[in-house]
């Protein structure tokens, strides 16, 4: 092989490999016509240094001195809230956006091109999503792309057999929600192909949420009628299973997204960290935090129950979040390669909870939880109000 060919296939292979160049690529037609497999490429010794190609969304977003950011609906991210919500990052020192691509049900929040595989499960909640993506870079606000993968009530409804089934129907939880299948690979495809999606749209950072079975899934995984897939053989058990295919998610989730020069995180329950892992949703703290960029756990102290001798942890949140920062911080430091920690903070107020255990959260309980990480050097975090109504007049650097 000539080297001006082999130049001009490796460019091409490279390009495969990089970009999922679909149907016949360049590389194949050049390859077929002078004789060459394309599994022999892939044997190619590519030097360190050669020029990899990598998406460019044409925004520019630097990543700031630390994220201090805030969840954001497709409804505010597409309506007059979005205004309210930008000028309150423009007036503080929060400087990202963590704005819903797949929501909590499994719609995509924007329509694609009338072509996409996910044009019928599109909301029109954001409605220009270039314009939202120019706001954000002329206001210099960080995106993150949250994406909800495996409580997803739309694709379960739509294709059951990637679901789980009871008495031949998808089943639900009390709150009417279903899930899919963390052990088929379709259905880590089809959520790591909208991550691509906003990756392409200027998101420099995906964010996965409920990556994770359903709560409490030790108690039905033997009466539940579903696939375990490439997990069915083996001798690990149902707990060690589900743990190997949540990770295995992730972890080929980051690869995937590797030529998007974006960020990969995941959100997690707080007591994750406090356990070797969590039997029945398949969540192991460490293992997901070595094949991830950023490790986000829910600490709200509302989801707390008498936890680190704290009987009532709503009330209090400094308390609850110190404990929790010792326990997450000595975890992290047994990896070797650990991600950033940028928790879930509390911004609302947890009255479900009922009389005497719950407080009203405002300033001096946001800035409690901020300050509690600070002091155990966290330097970066999330504020989640399910309604992005966010308290006022709080110090976020606490300068």
């Amino acid at each position: 092989m000539g080297k001006p060919l082999l130049k001009c296939l490796t460019i091409c292979f490279i390009m495969i490999m990089t970009l999922g160049v679909p149907e016949a690529t360049h590389a194949e037609k050049l390859a077929s016509a002078h004789s060459i497999k394309i599994t022999e490429l892939r044997k190619l010794e590519i030097p360190a240094n050669f020029l990899r190609f990598t998406f460019q969304s044409g925004y520019h977003f630097e990543y700031p001195d630390a994220v201090r950011g805030i969840y954001v609906t497709g409804h505010s991210a597409g309506g007059e809230r979005f205004n309210s919500l930008i000028d309150l990052l423009d007036k503080t020192d929060l400087n990202t956006m963590v704005i819903d691509v797949k929501d909590d049900h499994g719609y995509l929040t924007y329509v694609p091109e009338s072509d996409s595989p996910f044009k019928d499960i599109s909301q029109r909640y954001i409605k220009d999503p270039e314009a939202m993506m120019r706001r954000l870079e002329e206001h210099k606000i960080y995106p993150i792309a949250r994406i909800v993968v495996f409580k997803d009530s739309v694709l379960a409804e739509k294709r059951p057999d990637l679901s789980f089934l009871e008495n031949g129907r998808v089943w639900k939880n009390r709150r009417g929600e279903a899930f899919v299948n963390p052990f088929l690979k379709e259905v880590w495809d089809y959520n790591i192909a909208i991550a691509e999606k906003a990756a392409k749209l200027g998101f420099k950072e995906i964010q996965f949420d409920y990556v994770r079975f359903p709560e409490g899934f030790e108690r039905r995984d033997e009466d539940l009628i579903y696939s375990t897939g490439e997990y069915k053989d083996g001798n690990k058990d149902n707990v060690q299973k589900r743990v190997d295919a949540v990770t295995d998610f992730v972890a080929y989730a980051r690869e995937k997204l590797q030529p998007y020069d974006v960020d990969v995180s995941v959100d997690i329950f707080g007591y994750s960290a406090t356990i070797s892992e969590a039997p029945g949703i398949g969540q192991n703290f460490s293992r997901i935090a070595e094949n991830v960029d950023v490790i986000s756990s829910m600490i709200y102290p509302s989801h707390w129950t008498s936890y680190f001798g704290i009987a009532k942890p709503d009330l209090h949140p400094y308390e609850l979040v110190t404990a929790y920062a010792k326990v997450e911080n000595e975890v992290l430091g047994k990896l070797e390669n650990k991600p950033t920690s940028r928790p879930w903070l509390q911004d609302f107020t947890a009255s479900y909870l009922g009389a005497g255990n719950y407080k009203v959260y405002g300033k001096e309980e946001v800035e409690a939880q901020i300050k509690a990480l600070y002091e155990n050097g966290i330097n970066e975090f999330l504020l989640w109000n399910a309604g992005n109504r966010y308290t006022q007049n709080v110090n976020y650097k606490m300068e």
